[in-house]
């Protein structure tokens, strides 16, 4: 929607913590975006004051909150990322890891699951990952609770947000359809159009834990899924996947 998304998650004091234990670096994340225009106004005050209003995801600040939420996902302690795929060896070797350059360590994956940033209940935790694990992006075909890339970072930190604040199974699920979609347009805009076409459902009445699953939000489930049904039928050129620069 041009006028955003309304979410019911806020980010409270997760990013002063973040900033804090220097995980974010404030000087770094101002200085991207000093070459881009500076940060939207609403955002202004987000290294250094808590903030207690529900985010409105927008078309112009969805990218500075994957830089937001991408060190939250990362660094944010849960006694189920023992089983990450990051928790090994290669920890330092993903794009969601060797990307993060914006904190004081040269290497993100010196902040994987080390603060309690967001603390969680056993019951949230499991949420988290229940979801994590049914959750796909279309720049990969991993799930988000193997956050190899920035998105899946960002994504993982949302949930753990949103589950500590309260949110159910359901509205977790339209939380991460609607960032994905803010952070992804063109691939939700063509699933839409899949579901309106194919399938005669409005992306209102979508079952957003239906198409944050494989078949239709990891690369390879919407590559064959959306574009290529929609390819078939003559309603999409044939075009590249999508990528994680934000």
């Amino acid at each position: 929607p041009a006028g955003g998304y309304q979410s019911r998650v806020v980010l409270g004091d997760s990013i002063i913590k973040l900033v804090r234990e220097g995980v974010i670096e404030p000087g770094k994340l101002e200085a991207i975006y000093a070459r881009r225009g500076g940060i939207p106004e609403e955002l202004k005050d987000v290294l250094s004051k808590p903030s207690y209003r529900p985010i409105l995801l927008t078309r112009k600040n969805a990218g500075v909150y994957v830089n937001l939420l991408w060190p939250l996902g990362l660094a944010n302690r849960m006694a189920a990322n023992k089983d990450s795929p990051l928790n090994g060896p290669s920890r330092q070797n993903y794009a969601s890891t060797s990307g993060w350059n914006l904190g004081r360590e040269a290497n993100g994956g010196a902040y994987f699951n080390r603060f309690s940033i967001v603390p969680l209940t056993a019951h949230q935790e499991a949420l988290v990952v229940k979801v994590a694990r049914h959750s796909f992006r279309p720049c990969c075909d991993n799930s988000t609770f193997f956050q190899d890339c920035n998105h899946g970072s960002a994504l993982l930190g949302l949930l753990a947000l949103g589950a500590a604040q309260g949110l159910s199974e359901t509205e977790l699920y339209r939380e991460a359809l609607a960032f994905n979609a803010f952070w992804f347009p063109n691939n939700y805009v063509h699933t839409a159009l899949y579901f309106k076409a194919v399938r005669k459902i409005q992306w209102h009445d979508v079952d957003a834990r239906t198409v944050m699953g494989a078949d239709f939000s990891s690369a390879s489930g919407w590559k064959k899924n959306v574009a290529g049904e929609l390819v078939r039928l003559g309603l999409l050129p044939a075009q590249g996947g999508a990528d994680c620069d934000v």
